[in-house]
């Protein structure tokens, strides 16, 4: 199972052809973890995924596979989605077989599919990967909302350990009421509104931030799921690196921010960072 209360959504390194970059992705990797981040996500929430196509994905997996360290002291999450069902399970089925440690399952975007043909979609997925497997609720990206049923029934597969961005306070708060499951986490995707979150009952982080402040976010969420005292200093350093993150686009910014750092995450495909 998954135990870190903090996981980084690290973005995709690519070149300036767009190509993939997949030591750029891996060095960033391996900078989180010499920081002392033991949990990452990738190919996942940033959205580049669906800018990814199978073959890169399975080749960014072998990148990883490569990296013993990082796969024997790190949580590795790796995103699974695809707007076709076959490519989802041909890249559950290679993840199956690695270290990996996890899935995050997403959704398409665009086609919306009825409730029902998502959770034949999910099950098929969490069968062919055997994973410990977050389900990623995103309606404003894909234009699909997981309903409370459908995550309900989700929940009851040993495997589904928590969803991202389960929806408002009242869904969550029903969603906490009716899932009898003490080792089922709630993800917030992302720093923004996450005090308010916390409070409505999401316990765990996917964070963005994280990537270019990684013990200062994860430090100043574990005080706030803690319910722990967060000093006024404190207070003024998470709101700067925020305003940094978040103004305009947080992925385009992030990669600025880390090029400049001396990490060569290189650049975002187009339009994003246009």
């Amino acid at each position: 199972m998954l135990t870190e209360k903090v996981h980084i959504a690290v973005p995709t390194a690519f070149l300036k052809d767009e190509s993939l970059n997949i030591q750029g992705t891996i060095s960033h990797v391996r900078n989180l973890y010499n920081q002392g981040i033991k949990s990452v996500l990738i190919s996942g929430t940033t959205g580049e995924q669906h800018s990814l196509n199978l073959q890169e994905k399975i080749e960014l997996i072998n990148g990883l596979l490569l990296e013993k360290e990082l796969l024997r002291n790190m949580e590795i999450i790796f995103g699974v989605a695809s707007i076709r069902q076959k490519e989802a399970e041909e890249l559950a089925k290679k993840i199956r077989h690695t270290n990996i440690s996890s899935v995050m399952l997403g959704y398409p975007p665009y086609v919306i599919p009825t409730q029902e043909e998502a959770l034949a979609y999910s099950e098929r997925i969490i069968q062919l990967s055997n994973k410990p497997t977050i389900i990623y609720n995103n309606p404003r990206r894909t234009g699909f909302d997981l309903s409370e049923k459908s995550i309900i029934q989700l929940s009851k597969i040993d495997l589904v350990v928590g969803i991202k961005d389960a929806g408002n306070k009242e869904k969550v708060e029903q969603l906490k009421n009716d899932i009898n499951r003490k080792e089922f986490y709630f993800y917030a995707g992302g720093e923004v509104n996450v005090e308010e979150k916390i409070l409505n009952g999401y316990d765990r982080l996917s964070s963005i931030a994280g990537n270019v402040a990684p013990t200062e976010i994860s430090q100043w969420f574990h005080k706030l799921v803690g319910k722990q005292n967060v000093s006024k200093q404190e207070q003024i350093k998470i709101k700067n690196i925020l305003e940094q993150v978040y103004k305009d686009n947080a992925i385009a910014n992030v990669k600025r921010i880390l090029n400049k750092n001396g990490i060569p995450i290189g650049f975002c495909r187009s339009p994003i960072g246009n």
